[in-house]
């Protein structure tokens, strides 16, 4: 998609940092998206899913009351969730292996790294607009493949089938 294409694109950005709402809001601006959608915590967020169209969404991991990972959850998971395959970046400070694995398994699409640069985010934005990943669902994940490379000589027992991995893929329709 290109800069010019991505001014229809609407964004909610969750953060309970009003200046990093400005400094996310600034940094999209310049790739041409022009309408967002702000709120100060998770639950403000979730209502903001079930009343507006949303392309996409940035949240922050360490918020009061429901952090990142929970809201993630909430709209993957959640019985009232419009649109659990929307793409999520979460924009985090807190980059260590165990809060990327929490995010990842919790559903998010991409994970991006305070102080973010305007081509990292890019990239982000790139990605889930351009080559958005199919959906999993098992019994305890649903969410994007987290799969990055299918590789081929991988033979250890988390191998799946093609059969099991044909029914577990999930396309948007």
């Amino acid at each position: 998609m290109s800069n010019s294409n991505m001014n229809r694109l609407s964004v909610l950005i969750v953060d309970d940092n009003k200046h990093m709402i400005t400094i996310v809001k600034t940094l999209l601006r310049g790739f041409g998206i022009s309408h967002f959608i702000e709120a100060n915590d998770a639950a403000e967020a979730f209502d903001m899913v079930r009343s507006e169209h949303i392309d996409f969404i940035i949240v922050d991991y360490l918020m009061e009351i429901l952090d990142g990972t929970d809201f993630v959850r909430l709209v993957r998971t959640g019985d009232d969730s419009p649109n659990p395959f929307v793409p999520i970046i979460m924009l985090t400070a807190y980059s260590e292996r165990s809060k990327v694995i929490a995010a990842r398994d919790a559903g998010v699409t991409e994970f991006c790294c305070k102080p973010v640069t305007a081509k990292e985010l890019f990239r982000k934005v790139r990605s889930i607009v351009n080559t958005p990943r199919p959906f999993v669902r098992t019994a305890s994940y649903f969410g994007p493949d987290r799969r990055r490379i299918k590789s081929e000589n991988y033979r250890g027992p988390e191998r799946r089938s093609e059969e099991n991995e044909a029914s577990e893929l999930l396309n948007e329709g």
